[in-house]
This record gives structure tokens, sequence and C-alpha cells, in this order.
């Protein structure tokens, strides 16, 4: 196969992909954004990394944003939020953490590929990505890539397109900028 015949493979499904996610349900996870008073992300893999670029956008707008695992994590609290990239939806890891956010009084926001998952019971918002997770003979659904590439580049865009929305109603680009680290 070549280049160009990849991308426009990659792209085609990334349109069917992103055009299925229901826009309520990122209303609901923006708002759940907007009223956290700290942000904490826990994801892992190449799901982890997209995640990061969504937290690290978030960080660029003002908010306070973690990554859990990393030394500088605080505390979760009540009006904090939890997000959470599986797409299982079912990793013993992150369900024991989501229960333990809601034990806190936290809200859970969750990108995964997977309806009615366990996390899915737990979260206050999720994002169902109609891809499949690593092992695409256990999903419904089917991508030419291999494993979850089609839904972790549906999370980064996802996540980019909700940073969008959210600057038309609070931040300025040239805002963000100031906050980029300057030590590169």
């Amino acid at each position: 196969m070549s280049f160009k015949d990849g991308t426009r493979i990659i792209l085609g499904e990334l349109e069917r992909t992103l055009g299925a996610v229901d826009e309520a349900a990122v209303e609901r996870a923006i708002a759940l954004i907007g009223d956290a008073d700290k942000i904490f992300l826990h994801a892992l893999g190449r799901a982890g990394f997209a995640g990061r670029s969504l937290v690290m956008r978030l960080m660029h707008m003002g908010r306070e944003v973690y990554v859990l695992g990393e030394t500088n994590t605080p505390n979760f609290g009540p009006d904090d939020l939890l997000i959470i990239c599986s797409g299982s939806g079912a990793t013993k890891q992150f369900v024991d953490t989501a229960t333990k956010a809601k034990g806190f009084g936290g809200k859970v926001l969750l990108f995964t590929a997977t309806k009615d998952s366990p996390l899915g019971q737990i979260a206050d918002a999720e994002i169902v990505i109609e891809a499949p997770s690593k092992r695409q003979s256990d999903s419904e659904f089917a991508s030419i890539q291999p494993m979850a590439s089609l839904f972790e580049q549906s999370i980064l865009l996802i996540g980019d397109a909700m940073v969008l929305a959210m600057m038309e109603r609070s931040v300025t680009g040239e805002a963000m900028f100031r906050r980029h680290s300057n030590l590169e």
C-alpha cells in the first residue's frame, strides 16, 4: 500500500469514527472540565500519550492538571475530575482508581471504545469512540490500522476539538501561548 493510499484510508476511518461521536457526551465532558478544581489523567500507552495532549492543552488554558503516577501529583478532592482513557473500559487498575475518585466525591470522564463497560457504569460522562481497542477480534468495530490506533488517534482529535470549543468560551490562543514551556 502506498503512503497516499494509507493516509486516505486512515482519514476515512477517522471521519467515520469522529462523525459517530455523541455531541451531547462531548458537551457533558466539557462541562465537567469547566467545573473541576483540579484535573487528573489516568491512561497508559498510546492512549496515554493522546490523553496527555489534552491535559497539556488544558494546562495552557490555565487549568490545574496532573498525570497520575508522576511525583508531583497532589491529593484528589471532591471538586476534582479524573479523566481515564481506556479502550476496553474494564482495566482493573482504572476501575479501582475511578471507584476511589468517586469515593472522594470527585467526577470521572471516560474515553472508551466499549459501550456499557464497567468504567462507563462509574463515569459521570463517557465519550464512546467507535473504534477497535487492542484486540480487534474482540471488537464490533474494524480498522485497517493495527490494534487501537484508530481509538488513540480519535482521543487526540476529540481532545483538540474540545479545546477549540472551550477556547471560544474562555481563552485566546495568545493567552495559551503565554503558558507554554519556555525552558526548551
